[in-house]
């Protein structure tokens, strides 16, 4: 399984992408950053989008992307999957003919470019060959995260945003994970703003992790704010977890 990091901010500047992660150059994790960090050949690939919610940092490149298809005149159809409340935010808040045009309905209602699918947390559902499950995390906005499986039987977590989830732990107690890509927004410092935001800073993913029953293979940590960077690595590498990365923009992992 290939881990393209397209971009791992909540904020975007001129060094840092909203985000979104790319995995065997077809399936797309949230919608942050498309066009900016992929080229025209493959974006064409990409067909199915797993979304955690429908915060803009994560959904901001999915207009674009879809005039995109459009434009470019690739013949493709991308499918949306995630929870019905962020499914109804789509819908209401994004593809309306006001922020954009309905992309589910161009170039007809019949064989619309965007298809929105809705799925249900805990229920186990099929893209492109991926085993995927979603799971609640606890988020400011309704959110899940989702365990992927590849046919090689190599599995992720994707979280997204979530602050801190003893339910979730529970739920994956035993399961053998060879990565998981989770956050930490905030510098310790700002443990109270994280907590009432749906975040974690270092401490709190160190009291996460303490949690798990069974550790994955890779922690790959996402997610920082721009402003607080520096001092969220600081604090993250004291943690001491060998087996940890830290993301940045353009990097490429093999899971």
């Amino acid at each position: 399984m290939k881990l393209h990091v397209l971009g791992c901010s909540a904020i975007e500047r001129t060094n840092a992408k909203m985000t979104s992660f790319l995995l065997d150059d077809r399936l797309l994790l949230d919608a942050g950053t498309i066009g900016a960090a992929l080229d025209d050949t493959t974006q064409a690939k990409i067909r199915n989008i797993l979304l955690t919610h429908a915060h803009l940092d994560h959904i901001k490149d999915l207009p674009f992307f879809a005039d995109f298809i459009i434009q470019s005149n690739t013949h493709q159809h991308i499918t949306v999957f995630s929870i019905p409340e962020v499914i109804d935010s789509l819908k209401k808040h994004l593809f309306n003919d006001i922020l954009w045009p309905d992309f589910t309905k161009i170039p007809s209602a019949d064989d619309p470019v965007v298809r929105l699918r809705a799925i249900r947390p805990g229920e186990l559902f099929s893209v492109d060959g991926y085993k995927v499950t979603a799971y609640h995390v606890i988020h400011t906005a309704p959110a899940v995260g989702y365990l992927i499986e590849d046919t090689q039987g190599t599995r992720l977590l994707y979280l997204g945003d979530s602050g801190p989830n003893d339910a979730l732990w529970n739920s994956l107690n035993g399961t053998q994970l060879n990565g998981i890509i989770i956050e930490a927004s905030m510098p310790d410092r700002l443990e109270g703003l994280a907590l009432m935001a749906g975040h974690l800073t270092p401490g709190l993913l160190k009291k996460e992790i303490d949690k798990m029953s069974t550790r994955p293979g890779t922690f790959y940590v996402t997610h920082a704010k721009p402003f607080h960077r520096d001092k969220v690595r600081e604090e993250l590498i004291k943690l001491n977890i060998s087996n940890m990365k830290i993301l940045e923009d353009g990097q490429v992992y093999e899971i």
